[in-house]
């Protein structure tokens, strides 16, 4: 396999970089990768990371995980992209500096619209997106979440329609659902469709893998932004290994007892509650982790001079994935990430952006 300047030979690891675009000042944006080329013949797994910048976690696992790997007892390879934002690294960002737009809201989409230009991070995502779905037989996007966030993993819907009947979508889904296990920490579904649709989510690496190529992909969630957490980090590349495990690309078992568990059964998704309705500083009651009630305080919102001004309480039984960051709040905004009990389906019909 040659990708980009990375020739990837039998038993051997190659390192290159993928000529992402042009740069005004000279030269190439370029994007790492590196190549682990097995002996025997198997899958094809690419593992992506930092697509957003500053969660340095996730770049920290695709290193650790490069370093596990021996090719001389390897089956299939492994395509490891450990940054995939690199203008963003260069200013410790979230977001490329091009346009100040989210590089993991910018993956194709069949009914994305032509109507305006591409930006720049659309055409280097798309790039990159055919180099995935030439050869990927799995894609694990590594991210983090916000500053004080629990480790768990996303599992996109996976929808049937024009492209996908309803028997190949849920074959598709059992293999996902076979990968987000084995990976070892709580599973939650992505957000419904339409909501997947109108936040973007649907252009992630992730959600258009799945989506748009059929190919079993999911968004490990490893702590929070801008450190590497110890902890995190181990939960990340031992997931990574239950990945190859399963897809019986080293001889290993995969491992059968979770990494972690969610406090409350699943299954479960994704859901941004509560909102503040009032204006102040937040004192959370709340962290990462706890499991939570309808009618429970999660925050309160104070008075600059720390009087309390309001408590807000969920609506929804669920458990805490993140606090989102900040002292203060403004009229409705979210408090708290939650993983709730999810009563929609994992497969559903495909609905269209437009």
């Amino acid at each position: 396999m040659k990708i980009g300047t990375a020739e990837s030979r039998a038993g051997e690891l190659s390192t290159g970089y993928v000529e992402a675009t042009q740069l005004p000042t000279g030269g190439a944006e370029k994007i790492p990768v590196v190549v682990a080329e097995g002996v025997e013949t198997g899958p094809t797994l690419w593992v992506v990371g930092a697509i957003h910048a500053d969660e340095t976690t996730s770049l920290a696992v695709a290193h650790d995980f490069v370093d596990w790997l021996n090719p001389d007892e390897l089956a299939g390879r492994v395509v490891c992209v450990p940054n995939a934002n690199p203008a963003g690294f260069r200013v410790n960002g979230r977001e490329s500096y091009y346009h100040g737009d989210d590089p993991n809201r910018y993956f194709p989409a069949e009914d994305a619209g032509g109507a305006r230009p591409r930006k720049v991070q659309e055409l280097i995502n798309r790039r990159l997106f055919d180099r995935i779905t030439d050869s990927a037989d799995a894609v694990v996007a590594l991210h983090t979440s916000w500053v004080g966030s629990a480790s768990y993993v996303i599992q996109p819907r996976v929808t049937h329609g024009d492209d996908r009947t309803e028997d190949e979508a849920r074959a598709l889904a059992d293999e996902l659902t076979d990968l987000t296990e084995a990976f070892g920490l709580p599973v939650v579904n992505q957000y419904s469709q339409s909501r997947e649709i109108s936040e973007g989510l649907h252009r992630s690496l992730s959600g258009a893998a799945v989506r748009e190529a059929g190919i079993p992909a999911f968004t490990p969630e490893l702590g929070g932004r801008y450190i590497v957490e110890d902890d995190a980090r181990a939960y990340g590349v031992e997931g990574l290994k239950n990945v190859a495990r399963t897809l019986e690309m080293v001889a290993e078992s995969p491992r059968t007892d979770p990494q972690l568990e969610p406090p409350i059964p699943h299954p479960l998704k994704r859901s941004v509650h509560p909102h503040t309705d009032t204006a102040g500083v937040v004192q959370y009651r709340v962290r990462e982790g706890d499991a939570v009630e309808k009618g429970d305080a999660v925050a309160d919102i104070l008075t600059p001079h720390g009087e309390r001004k309001t408590t807000v309480r969920t609506e929804e039984d669920g458990y805490v994935l993140s606090r989102h960051e900040g002292a203060t709040a403004y009229e409705n905004d979210p408090l708290l990430d939650l993983a709730v009990p999810d009563d929609d389906p994992l497969v559903v019909p495909h609905e269209s952006a437009e």
